[in-house]
């Protein structure tokens, strides 16, 4: 259904060493997917059969193109060639053009008109790449999508003239502006806001579910990880923690307990 994440992926340069990272943190499996000629990780959550993520490698050729290890989303469009057009069409840019990944689906990275990339992704398959069936906020899963944007009433009329998004709750961040929350077909899936001044661009980022967040500070701790922001309790009652892994990528875990 057109508008919802449905994968999430890491590009790291050292793919073993991240794999046994967010093993560790997450509590996820890793797998080598077995597409032909890719290397290409999956991350599983334990007893479901289909991945929440992948992993593939950070070239060096990507990296001297100034992109970092990072962790980026995937929206499900009804037409990829056609929502990239909407993206070029409405001040945003296409930095890779769509193209087939043979039995799997048909994929573009696409930017906001402020910058933010994210990708969009039509699956070919018969169901899709589609998170397990887990109960909600089991640990492993992605629960919330957010957005620092260079503005964030803007950014919120591109989204949902893009993909449907309509808004939830506001919360008052005092000095920082409005923190926007939207969602998809009736539920909050994320939130979006201005950027502080001190954050260099624009960007999206993928918060884990943990089953604890100070268990879970201690595992990003052992394992090398930084801790950049938290914990800290948000409205409903969650708790949440920014980081970032030995390698450099930006990710956020957070869970319904202290």
């Amino acid at each position: 259904m057109q508008g919802g994440f449905i994968w999430y992926e890491l590009m790291t340069p050292d793919t073993a060493a991240a794999a046994d990272f967010y093993t560790k943190v997450v509590g996820w499996t890793a797998a080598d997917s077995g597409m032909p000629g890719m290397a290409y990780t999956l991350f599983n959550v334990p007893g479901f059969e289909m991945g929440v993520a992948g992993m593939m490698e950070l070239t060096p050729e990507l990296a001297s193109r100034n992109i970092p290890p990072n962790w980026s989303g995937y929206v499900m469009v009804d037409d990829v060639d056609a929502k990239a057009k909407e993206f070029a069409d409405n001040g945003g840019t296409v930095h890779r053009q769509p193209e087939d990944i043979p039995g799997i689906g048909r994929f573009a990275v696409v930017a906001d008109p402020q910058g933010a990339v994210i990708n969009l992704f039509r699956p070919n398959m018969p169901d899709g790449p589609m998170p397990p069936s887990t109960a909600p906020n089991a640990q492993g899963t992605f629960g919330w999508h957010e957005l620092m944007a260079g503005n964030g009433e803007e950014a919120f009329a591109f989204y949902a003239k893009m993909f449907g998004w309509t808004k939830d709750m506001a919360v008052d961040m005092g000095d920082m502006g409005i923190y926007q929350c939207f969602a998809h077909e009736g539920k909050a899936i994320g939130g979006m806001m201005t950027k502080p001044a001190e954050v260099p661009a624009p960007f999206w980022g993928y918060y884990i579910n943990v089953d604890g967040i100070d268990a879970a500070l201690e595992r990003v701790k052992a394992g090398g990880g930084t801790i950049v922001f938290g914990p800290q309790e948000v409205p409903g009652g969650s708790f949440i923690l920014q980081c970032q892994d030995p390698q450099g990528a930006y990710f956020c875990l957070v869970s319904n307990k202290r």
